[in-house]
């Protein structure tokens, strides 16, 4: 009997211990989770034909990491970015989201760059009801109407129609008006969206379209030559394109080698924008008037915008991006500036907390200011048309330093120059 009451003794005292301990455990990961790296997961295209603009685009974030961990961190916490390489496949993406989620456990995600990236991790980010800043994804909601979507790219309320709209209101404007247009784009998210808009503002213009056609994009077409011809033959006066860098640079090779000379040639051509494929075409861009998302005129400077192209410019040669990193650099360091600013408007890292965030405020960064509106989507654009002159054979980096070789043609309000007109005037 005496045995059994002390056995009994004996296990209540170890049963409070053990409750003691686990409590103890319990406070110290609680502890732990509160004091722990914030850690925030993406998708990048690090290789393949995206990487020339995602890796400048990591490089723009890895810079607001390191400046906000210099400062303290957020809400006390360091911050970690946890990312992998996309190849530029899209097919990637899926796995890549639910590895962040599942098994690395990141606090929160954001996405990597371009259209063709983000769709594909658009039902992982749903099902997971997560917290989403997008980076330079064109009208991806439309599809989703998901709540919990933000996105990093100017087109304001009229995402489609903003790549291209600056380039039809300016060939309306010419006189005589021109009549006819081509569209040619990649059978791919992005191009196909841009061409959805380039087909709604030819129509508002009273354009007759007669050439509409997709192309299966890089690496299944090479050869940009027979799409150039077949456009050339119909003698359009206008050139629309929709494409990603690799067709953007073959469609220009193209152009020049066959000869396309119609009243004006551009449109939504992603990859003219990167120092990387201005150095490709060099001269070969000339006249072709093309949409920008920010340019690096003095009425472009924000709080903290010249500091952060000073830093990105003296770190990029040893990180092998892009040298200037206007195109991407600066959006990467701004998608990361609105998520943390979020972050601490929250004071959290609830995804709830911080979607509410994100709808209500309105956030200063050094690309400008942002404020969300429908859908993720700005409130107020603020998208350039360019044209690209005065671009010699032999362009280096001073070339493409500011604004030498590319006159702003709208907004009106931020023009520094009147379009060259036809595009075979400005052919140097």
């Amino acid at each position: 009997m005496m045995q059994s009451l002390k056995s009994r003794a004996l296990a209540r005292i170890a049963g409070a211990g053990l409750a003691l301990v686990t409590g103890t455990m319990f406070a110290v990961s609680g502890a732990q989770a509160q004091t722990g790296p914030i850690t925030i997961g993406f998708s990048q295209s690090l290789t393949g034909g995206l990487s020339p603009n995602g890796k400048q685009a990591l490089l723009g974030m890895e810079i607001w990491k390191d400046n906000v961990n210099k400062a303290g961190g957020l809400l006390g916490r360091q911050v970690e970015l946890k990312y992998y390489d996309d190849k530029s496949d899209p097919s990637e993406v899926p796995g890549i989201y639910t590895k962040l989620l599942d098994v690395d456990k990141v606090d929160l995600v954001v996405s990597g760059y371009a259209s063709n990236q983000i769709a594909p991790a658009m039902p992982v980010v749903v099902r997971k009801g997560k917290a989403f800043v997008t980076l330079f994804g064109l009208d991806i909601n439309d599809k989703f109407r998901y709540p919990k979507y933000f996105s990093i790219i100017p087109t304001g309320q009229d995402t489609k129609g903003s790549f291209t709209k600056g380039f039809f209101d300016i060939a309306a404007a010419q006189n005589p008006k021109p009549k006819t247009v081509a569209l040619t784009f990649a059978d791919a998210e992005f191009a196909q969206n841009a061409c959805e808009g380039a087909r709604s503002n030819a129509k508002k213009h009273g354009f007759n379209i007669v050439y509409d056609k997709a192309y299966p994009p890089p690496p299944k077409t090479t050869d940009f030559a027979p799409i150039v011809r077949a456009i050339k033959a119909l003698e359009p006066d206008l050139v629309v394109a929709c494409a990603y860098p690799l067709d953007s640079v073959g469609l220009v090779l193209a152009a020049n080698e066959i000869g396309l000379k119609p009243k004006m040639f551009g449109g939504a051509m992603v990859g003219l924008q990167a120092t990387f494929f201005k150095d490709k075409l060099k001269n070969k861009m000339n006249g072709i008037v093309n949409y920008e998302t920010w340019v690096p005129d003095e009425k472009q400077m924000y709080k903290g915008t010249k500091a952060f192209f000073d830093e990105y410019q003296s770190k990029a040669k040893a990180a092998g991006v892009d040298p200037l990193g206007y195109y991407l650099g600066g959006w990467g360091y701004a998608q990361m500036q609105v998520l943390g600013d979020a972050i601490k408007s929250a004071k959290s890292v609830e995804d709830d907390k911080v979607v509410a965030a994100l709808k209500n405020d309105k956030f200063e960064t050094v690309m400008g200011p942002i404020k969300f509106g429908d859908k993720g989507e700005w409130a107020e654009g603020n998208m350039f048309t360019v044209q690209y002159v005065d671009i010699p054979a032999d362009a280096g980096l001073d070339a493409w330093t500011g604004m030498k070789t590319q006159v702003v043609l709208e907004p009106s309000k931020l023009e520094t120059g009147k379009v060259i007109y036809p595009y075979e005037k400005a052919i140097k």
